[in-house]
């Protein structure tokens, strides 16, 4: 659930900033990329407690939820690290400008 939060973070923000005219995409994106990042950890750690906590058990029901949940966990982590790429690229054509 946090990976999928984590994912759609930036989306909603894009979105969020369509439809309120009184933000602009930018600062929505300066939002977003951290609450993505931070969910996007958070997703890990809940991801690996559910692993460990599979890995001990007797019974290995739901090991495809765990399998789903880390990539999403990973691919939430990879969003933030992508969206963080391109604020950076854009501060840095902003200063050069």
């Amino acid at each position: 659930m946090l990976g999928l939060l984590a994912i759609l973070a930036i989306p909603a923000a894009v979105f969020a900033s369509k439809v309120l005219k009184s933000s602009r995409l930018i600062e929505a994106v300066v939002v977003a990329v951290p609450t993505a990042f931070v969910l996007g950890l958070m997703a890990i750690s809940a991801a690996r407690r559910a692993r460990y906590r599979l890995d001990r058990s007797v019974y290995r029901r739901g090991a495809r939820m765990v399998r789903v949940a880390r990539f999403l966990a990973w691919t939430g982590l990879y969003a933030s690290f992508v969206g963080g790429i391109a604020l950076g690229v854009y501060a840095a054509l902003r200063w050069s400008a």
